[in-house]
């Protein structure tokens, strides 16, 4: 992890700790969130899918990469291919947001719509790499996003080295699994706790039976957080170290991105989702509590109506 931020360094943005006053007064600790929509293609993915892409050797850049994602990774991926030259596919579900399809575009990423589910994304992604010669670039499952992910959370220690409770938004895993690694190896006695959607509760039940499994379906206003199962390597890392995993739904989403937007943050409703747990009163907390907002890509017109 230290040599993923060595790697970063000049591309991932140091993003702002910033308290968040209602939350503070609310829960009777300090609370700061750690602002990932600050980064250049708008959400963290950009660790993860640039240390991964920076490894590859220069047969493999000049093959191109492939990966399949509802619209952040995919950005994070096409911006990272383009500033180490290579061509980037990016498999999107048909009902991705258009703000994260134009992304891809605008980044240089060539976009082919595959289905609905992660799953399906997969299949099409991999059956591409076999037929061109293309380097999968996987969403959260590999080490080397992991890695990426990390350096938020050691941003986050150096920022606020008192942090007693880390609070992460999960869908597959890779950045809470970053976290998980940070935590264990510097830090063990912070409390992680995990937030996902109620409609796409996959760690969850991956916690009860003790290994990945996978959803029937996932719905939630938070796009990004919607795989149908935790990684397999993201989970093995979690399982040992996270605390807690709280669930939040669309109405507790919803609230969260106008009280973020009430103090000045444009964020999704992924992003939202730890403040949206802190603002339910989800979360034990030992303060100073850091909740990661993961990302600020919102269509207009979704985000108007949501703060409207």
């Amino acid at each position: 992890m230290r040599q993923a931020a060595s790697r970063l360094e000049g591309v991932a943005v140091r993003t702002s700790l910033v308290e968040c006053s209602a939350l503070t007064q609310r829960l009777g600790v300090a609370v700061y969130l750690k602002c990932e929509q600050e980064q250049p293609v708008g959400a963290f993915k950009v660790r993860g899918a640039y240390n991964a892409i920076a490894q590859l050797t220069p047969a493999e850049r000049a093959a191109g990469v492939i990966t399949y994602s509802s619209g952040n990774h995919g950005q994070a991926v096409a911006f990272a291919a383009r500033r180490l030259g290579c061509r980037a596919v990016v498999v999107m579900p048909e009902h991705a947001p258009g703000i994260k399809v134009e992304g891809v575009k605008r980044l240089g990423g060539e976009v082919v719509f595959g289905g609905t589910t992660s799953r399906t994304r997969q299949e099409r992604a991999e059956s591409m790499a076999a037929e061109q010669g293309l380097v999968i670039i996987p969403p959260f499952d590999h080490p080397d996003i992991v890695a990426g992910q990390a350096t938020c959370t050691l941003e986050i220690l150096e920022q606020c080295p008192a942090m007693g409770t880390l609070v992460v938004p999960v869908g597959g895993g890779g950045l809470l699994a970053g976290a998980c690694t940070v935590v264990a190896a510097l830090r063990p006695e912070i409390r992680v706790v995990a937030v996902e959607p109620a409609g796409a509760a996959k760690l969850s039940a991956a916690l009860a039976a003790g290994h990945p499994v996978s959803l029937q379906n996932a719905k939630s206003l938070a796009d990004g957080l919607l795989p149908l199962s935790i990684g397999t390597l993201t989970f093995s890392i979690i399982q040992p170290v996270v605390a807690d995993v709280v669930l939040v739904d669309d109405e507790q989403l919803a609230g969260a991105v106008r009280a973020l937007h009430g103090v000045g943050l444009r964020v999704e409703p992924s992003g939202a989702a730890t403040a949206a747990a802190l603002l339910a009163g989800a979360v034990d907390v030992d303060g100073p509590v850091v909740a990661i907002v993961s990302g600020g890509n919102v269509d207009d017109a979704v985000f108007d109506q949501l703060v409207g």
